[in-house]
């Protein structure tokens, strides 16, 4: 482990996900809650055998603004993504659907 200027715990090695190696009922609920236990500025590898684009989308709809999607590889046989986490932005009150 090496430990960043504020002192949070972070890997030396960021983890790797394969999802060719789980289940695909269980491939989204289970990256959801890997990024939802990672620290601000962590990140891990996503290794799949197709374009996450629905997977995008619902990080999209459920952390917008949140977090960081690099693609490492696109293609045609597998792709590896970067995903990290980023702080959540300032919000209004809410009301008006963060319209300003």
């Amino acid at each position: 482990m090496n430990i960043d200027s504020t002192h949070c715990a972070v890997p030396a090695v960021p983890p790797v996900i394969d999802v060719r190696l789980i289940p695909p009922a269980q491939r989204h609920g289970l990256i959801f809650q890997h990024f939802e236990s990672l620290p601000i500025g962590a990140w891990f590898e996503l290794h799949a055998d197709h374009e996450p684009l629905p997977l995008k989308q619902q990080f999209q709809s459920l952390w917008p603004g949140q977090f960081d999607w690099e693609v490492l590889e696109a293609g045609p046989t597998q792709w590896r993504l970067r995903i990290g986490r980023r702080p959540a932005a300032q919000s209004c009150c809410g009301c008006c659907s963060g319209a300003r």
